[in-house]
């Protein structure tokens, strides 16, 4: 995958994102990750790759200040079209090279977007740069089945699913070895799909 590509194949996916990824099973699991997650009064909250805004439905939007990023601006103005909210912040940007200064975000969430970019190990190192001291980091993707390789068939697979914009073979415990000493993990709960899909919560030190 590739920034060009992605490009391409969000541009794509934006007009039926919603009917694939924000029903059934997808919006029971965004609904229980964010029902279960205390929100602060006034916290400042990224959302890296925020896609058409299917998280924002859960979350407290009257009580904190949203800002929400994403790399396609087909699937940012779906998001926008949705939420006209002054507290909601939309911008255009790449998840690997964020433009937000350190230490920014009291709380930064990541769904479904290490699975989508190019370079996971950037996108997790940008996270935790602009997450405030203390702050908390939510991911919800798919990952790799821990300490185990991926079946023979998820292996024949892979690069067909990378050509429709995902990666099915990310291993969070690698990608986590590369910052876990700027943050520990406090919540690692398997949400659907027997554990493919995971929910992850980080505390930065």
């Amino acid at each position: 995958m590739n920034n060009k590509w992605n490009r391409i194949i969000y541009k794509c996916w934006a007009p039926f994102y919603d009917l694939f990824f924000n029903r059934g099973v997808f919006y029971s699991a965004r609904k229980q990750i964010f029902h279960e997650f205390p929100f602060g009064d006034g916290e400042n909250v990224l959302f890296v790759g925020v896609g058409t805004g299917a998280d924002l439905a859960f979350c407290p939007l009257e009580k904190i200040n949203v800002v929400a990023i994403d790399y396609s601006k087909e699937m940012l103005e779906k998001a926008k079209n949705k939420y006209q909210n002054e507290n909601i912040k939309f911008i255009q940007m790449d998840a690997q090279s964020l433009t937000f200064p350190n230490n920014s975000f009291d709380v930064v969430v990541a769904s479904l977007v290490i699975s989508v970019v190019p370079s996971p190990d950037k996108v997790m190192s940008e996270i935790v740069r602009v997450t405030k001291k203390g702050g908390r980091i939510i991911i919800f993707d798919k990952f790799a089945p821990k300490h185990r390789e991926l079946s023979f068939g998820k292996k024949v697979i892979r690069p067909i699913i990378k050509l429709l914009g995902t990666d099915i073979g990310i291993s969070f415990e690698k990608v986590y070895k590369n910052i876990k000493h700027e943050c520990y993990l406090v919540e690692d709960k398997d949400v659907m799909m027997k554990g493919m899909y995971r929910k992850i919560v980080l505390k930065k030190n």
